[in-house]
């Protein structure tokens, strides 16, 4: 993006006198990445597709995550926030997004972003920012790599034990006009990331110790012949390689070039149903019959149905509160596990490893994989699961109340999974069923991870439907999410609270559970 340039509007009248307002700043720079040579080839098509990502992809974003946008540059953007968290957070949430924008189109057309993030003590006027912590975050932008995320190490230290992903040292960077060297790193927001840069380093030290044991292994050779040379015609019949085949190094296939890129957003939602489940693949102690018939099934629970008042005058976003009427269903008992979920992963149907224990709610799930995860449980069992609709949710999570929270209208210690709901470590979701069910018998329908449900984001109910249906019309862009999680506070393990999230982008908190039809 080059220097950072100062814009005035109007008039050229010195700015008053006195101490300018300063702050302390999470800064994002934006840049796009051969955006001369995009211009050259298509000014117009090119000017129209970054406005409008600006207008739907960045600055919503940025305001989701609680941030300012400074201003726009024509190829980048520089935004402020108050949360070094909520500033990485924007940042995956638009890198993610812009890959789903890009899959269906040639690389040398696709507009993709560098993205630098600093924390620092900044000058703040109406239309710009200035100081160091600006030009840092330049420069660390300007060293990152198309479609990644690079952080100081300021930004590292702040987030390291509050953001779920994997971070990789990229050392210490001498960057042009700050005097001492920036700690940097690249974000890698997808557990699998991490493991697969971890797997190619691996890899790497077991090809350097194996050219360490062949070097050793011809030593031991020369030492041998020099000491019989009267054996040396003996020698001579012996293979070369005196070393364990083990010992000697294979053929190093060369690293995926997907271990050091930002993570690819679940798979377009256009692709899901009908989604194939590949045969599971066999273990040697398994029979083609068992590795085709151990599906592991979700704990159901049959919920009656009925009629109830959805929504709740507390927000918004919850009104207008309007009657539904649910028919028969069964939903899951907990949210899916992380061992449940790894079955899926494993038979090649689902498209990630999650990690954690077995027995903890499965996260850093997109809509869409969550939708794979039903489709793939679908077609193994012959039964009819899929995600619950939104309306679906809120009566089971209700379990027969009408009351603020399932059980009454204050909050309770250690009755939920969430920021102040009791003596609870927040670095992970609790694993399922640590707190009681709710009436109908279900565990964590509040707090825990943040569920999806079927439904297309919406702001309002004006128009919803009023017969238990998920409301797929309009943009589903987003979708929406139910719960809260145990990063959010109280207010978010209401049965009515809602929100909602772009349909591709997997996130740290997120998880789901599943439904049954009759």
């Amino acid at each position: 993006m080059g220097e950072i340039r100062n814009f005035r509007s109007g008039n050229d009248e010195p700015p008053p006198h006195g101490p300018m307002p300063r702050r302390l700043a999470a800064i994002i720079v934006g840049d796009i990445a051969s955006y001369s040579r995009l211009m050259q080839a298509d000014e117009e098509g090119t000017h129209v597709r970054v406005k409008r990502i600006e207008r739907d992809l960045i600055q919503p974003s940025i305001v989701e995550h609680h941030g300012s946008l400074v201003k726009t540059t024509g190829d980048g953007f520089i935004a402020i926030f108050d949360s070094p968290v909520e500033a990485v957070r924007c940042s995956i949430v638009i890198q993610q997004n812009l890959i789903g924008r890009n899959a269906s189109l040639p690389k040398h057309s696709r507009i993709e972003y560098r993205i630098g993030v600093n924390l620092g003590d900044v000058i703040v006027e109406p239309d710009d920012v200035y100081g160091d912590g600006v030009n840092i975050a330049t420069r660390i932008e300007g060293i990152a790599e198309p479609g990644q995320v690079y952080v100081s190490g300021a930004i590292y230290e702040q987030i390291k034990h509050k953001v779920v992903c994997g971070y990789e040292s990229l050392g210490d960077r001498k960057v042009k006009n700050i005097t001492d060297p920036v700690r940097v790193y690249r974000v890698l927001p997808d557990a699998d990331a991490v493991g697969r840069t971890r797997g190619r380093r691996e890899n790497t030290l077991i090809f350097l110790l194996g050219i360490t044991l062949s070097v050793i292994a011809a030593g031991v050779l020369w030492y041998l012949l020099a000491q019989a040379p009267g054996r040396v015609s003996e020698q001579a019949a012996v293979p070369v390689p005196t070393a364990s085949p083990a010992a000697s190094p294979s053929p190093q296939p060369p690293p995926r070039e997907a271990a050091t890129q930002t993570p690819q957003p679940s798979p377009s939602s256009a692709s899901l149903p009908p989604s194939p489940a590949p045969a599971p693949s066999q273990s040697p102690s398994q029979s083609p019959s068992q590795s085709a018939t151990a599906v592991r099934e979700p704990e159901m629970v049959a919920i009656r149905g009925g009629s109830f008042a959805m929504g709740s005058n507390d927000d918004p976003t919850e009104r207008p509160v309007h009657q539904v009427t649910i028919k028969p269903f069964s939903i899951g008992k907990y949210p899916v596990t992380v061992q449940e979920w790894n079955e899926c992963a494993a038979a090649k149907a689902c498209g990630f490893t999650a990690i954690g224990k077995d027995d903890a709610p499965a996260s850093n799930v997109s809509w869409t994989d969550a939708r794979q995860y039903a489709a793939y449980l679908a077609q193994a069992t012959k039964k009819t699961y899929r995600l619950p609709s939104e309306a679906e949710w809120e009566y089971a999570a209700r379990g027969g109340t009408q009351t603020k929270y399932w059980w009454g209208d204050k909050l309770q210690p250690g009755v939920a999974g969430c920021k102040d709901c009791g003596d609870l470590a927040v670095e992970q979701p609790a694993k399922v069923g640590s707190f009681r069910p709710n009436p109908f018998g279900l565990h964590d329908m509040g707090g825990g991870v943040d569920q999806w449900v079927e439904d297309c984001w919406h702001k309002t109910y004006q128009g919803a439907p009023g017969d238990g249906s998920a409301w797929s019309s309009g943009d589903c862009s987003a979708h929406v999410l139910r719960s809260g999680s145990w990063k959010n506070d109280s207010r978010y393990v209401r049965p009515s609270n809602r929100d909602g999230y772009d349909t591709n982008v997997r996130y740290p908190t997120h998880g789901f559970r599943v439904a049954l039809s009759p």
